[in-house]
């Protein structure tokens, strides 16, 4: 499965959901997340969506810590089947 493919199940699933899974852009902040999910009740997080098995860069990694020292969920999503549980756990919220 491509990138482009998980992307695409990620926004369809937020959207059966009720929710938007908006495409990120920061310019002049390079090493942002590819999306913003919003879901009903406030919730949200931000998901960066991988090739199966690839992981995060360097810059990618210290955006995800800045962005959860903020108190704000990461995901780095790499396969359609973690998209359900990603989802769950957005709606649990960050006081998991």
């Amino acid at each position: 499965m491509l990138e482009k493919d998980i992307e695409r199940k990620l926004i369809l699933e937020v959207k059966k959901m009720g929710g938007l899974a908006l495409k990120f852009v920061s310019p002049g902040f390079d090493g942002m997340p590819d999306r913003l999910v919003l879901l009903p009740n406030g919730k949200q997080a931000f998901v960066e969506c991988k090739a199966p098995g690839k992981t995060l860069r360097p810059l990618q990694e210290k955006r995800k810590s800045q962005l959860e020292s903020l108190g704000s969920l990461v995901f780095c999503l790499d396969g359609a089947e973690q998209i359900q549980p990603l989802l769950s756990e957005v709606m649990r919220g960050s006081e998991s």
